[in-house]
């Protein structure tokens, strides 16, 4: 016969065990409403341009979403905002990371990057991340830097390349080297034109010299 104590520890896993799939339930839940969020919005944004900015009613009722849902996930359309901004940092980054794993060199990895990067300017995606920034223009400063920057995520992604072609300060090197690739992407995008074969080599030679190996590119 089980004991109290043998029923108290046996109920006690069993609540444990359901109440971690009813969470797991619900953050499956809130996980996909977040994602509906930020895809209406990026796309509300995308089509507005830099004529006007969407509010949070246009949101909601693009992702087929309540209020509630919304301000269940973020206090303001600022919040979302920034949430687009490190969502597009995600992709961004982990679909560099994979593209660079394809390389077998430090150099092809490098270049992979830049190119990689410089592509932002396509003009499809030019026009949602144009946008995007637009729309950034009023978003607290303290909300912006909460998340880490894309420079800084950027630039990680060059440390190893960076250290196997003997550079002697990686993480100082790749975020100057981020910072200036940056740069030129910005430019174009405020530009909306795409960077020409040309400029996109003469970055790749910049970053390579920033890592040290220009002098010896053939």
């Amino acid at each position: 016969m089980p004991t109290d104590r043998t029923t108290e520890v046996t109920r006690s896993t069993v609540a444990r065990r359901i109440a971690s799939r009813a969470v797991a339930d619900r953050e499956a839940l809130y996980a996909a409403e977040v994602g509906r969020l930020i895809d209406a919005a990026r796309e509300l944004m995308a089509s507005s341009g830099t004529t006007g900015k969407p509010r949070v009613a246009d949101i909601v009722a693009a992702a087929g979403l309540s209020n509630e849902a919304f301000y269940r996930h973020f206090r303001s359309k600022d919040e979302l905002v920034a949430a687009i901004l490190e969502d597009g940092a995600d992709r961004l980054c982990n679909y560099l990371a994979h593209q660079m794993a394809k390389k077998s060199t430090a150099r092809d990895r490098i270049e992979c990057w830049v190119e990689g990067v410089l592509a932002q300017a396509d003009v499809d995606a030019a026009r949602t991340t144009h946008a995007v920034l637009w729309n950034v223009g009023a978003v607290d400063a303290g909300i912006m830097t909460t998340p880490p920057s894309v420079g800084a995520r950027l630039a990680e992604l060059l440390h190893q390349p960076f250290a196997e072609l003997g550079c002697t300060e990686p993480t100082l090197e790749a975020q100057l080297a981020a910072h200036a690739t940056l740069g030129v992407l910005a430019d174009h995008l405020w530009r909306q034109c795409q960077p020409t074969s040309d400029v996109v080599d003469r970055v790749i030679v910049g970053v390579l010299r920033i890592a040290g190996a220009a002098s010896s590119m053939p």
